[in-house]
């Protein structure tokens, strides 16, 4: 009978060190979880008025397009008609509600051309690819293609 007592005196330590990390367990997610998590899924609810607060900084091609439609109809018919002005020239919130006050970025076509085209296993055989310093000589992509049109 008193060697049953001791196996039962070692489960209730197994249980009582279960329980207490357990209870550690609830402690600790109750303190770093916020508030809100899970109302929506795996997400914070409060998230989205977080993000309604924040400044918008893309306008989107169609504002680029009201006053760049020039450029606006090159992009569509060339083989950058899917990426969008933002891609390259930066976020430009602030240039579509006023051009005087920000300027949009011109990019240096070289190094952002080279992100996309150089040559690399791992894009599709279609997809343009390069060796910039084979095949330019070390000029500029802008030398012979046009950006926005960037056929030869």
């Amino acid at each position: 009978m008193r060697e049953s007592i001791r196996d039962a005196e070692h489960l209730f330590r197994l249980v009582l060190l279960f329980a207490a990390g357990l209870l550690l367990f609830l402690l600790v997610r109750a303190l770093l979880v916020p508030v809100g998590f899970g109302e929506l899924g795996h997400f914070r609810s409060g998230a989205i008025d977080d993000n309604r607060g924040r400044p918008l900084r893309y306008a989107g091609r169609a504002a680029c397009a009201e006053c760049h439609d020039d450029a606006a109809s090159e992009l569509a018919a060339g083989r950058h008609a899917r990426i969008g002005c933002e891609s390259c020239h930066g976020p430009l919130a602030a240039h579509a509600a006023d051009p005087d006050a920000a300027a949009a970025m011109l990019p240096e076509a070289t190094p952002l051309c080279v992100r996309c085209h150089e040559a690399n296993l791992a894009r599709p055989a279609g997809h343009p690819q390069v060796e910039p310093r084979e095949h330019a000589d070390g000029s500029a992509c802008a030398d012979c293609h046009r950006p926005h049109l960037p056929a030869v």
